[in-house]
């Protein structure tokens, strides 16, 4: 793997972008990777884009989910770390405008974890709550086709359902080339 060095001499990052709607198993499957990197003593962050942007009413016009990226990012990369994992229902749409927030050209690899309407519905019945739920279904039962639709070529597409999260953490840190066989 070919890494461009940033102006510093240090290798440029590298993003894993883990895209899906509501239930594919993001969180899940992030965190299990992250326990799979930090056992093989990876640095590496997570960052929940979900949460870079939450606030009412939504700012998502003013770029702010961008805009914190590029603050927690910076603060990452102060410590040296160069591999992050970011998670966010339509990441894998937005690659462009998320790597050019890391400020720093990483290597990006996209992720789009699917799961079928059945199994997503099971998964948010878990979670949320009544009022939620409701919302999130509206939202979520046509996402998976919009998502697979208009998600770039290049992007991964890993369905999640009856695998377990060790193995898709594995599949993941495979594709990323972060841990050796």
């Amino acid at each position: 793997m070919t890494r461009a060095a940033d102006p510093a001499g240090d290798p440029r990052s590298e993003v894993l972008f883990i895209g899906g709607r509501a239930g594919s198993g993001k969180t899940s499957v992030a965190s299990a990777l992250h326990e799979l990197l930090s056992g093989r003593q990876v640095k590496h962050a997570v960052i929940e884009g979900d949460y870079l942007d939450m606030a009412y009413p939504p700012p998502w016009e003013h770029g702010l989910a961008e805009t914190n990226l590029r603050a927690l990012w910076a603060n990452y990369r102060a410590l040296g770390h160069r591999r992050l994992i970011y998670t966010n229902v339509m990441s894998v749409l937005e690659t462009e405008k998320l790597a050019a927030a890391m400020g720093d050209s990483p290597r990006v690899i996209g992720v789009l974890l699917d799961v079928p309407d059945d199994v997503m519905r099971q998964r948010l019945q878990q979670r949320e709550s009544k009022e939620s739920l409701a919302r999130h279904l509206e939202r979520n039962l046509p996402r998976r086709a919009a998502l697979d639709r208009d998600a770039p070529a290049w992007v991964h597409r890993i369905a999640t359902d009856g695998r377990s999260l060790d193995g898709l953490a594995a599949q993941l840190a495979r594709l990323t080339g972060w841990v050796a066989d």
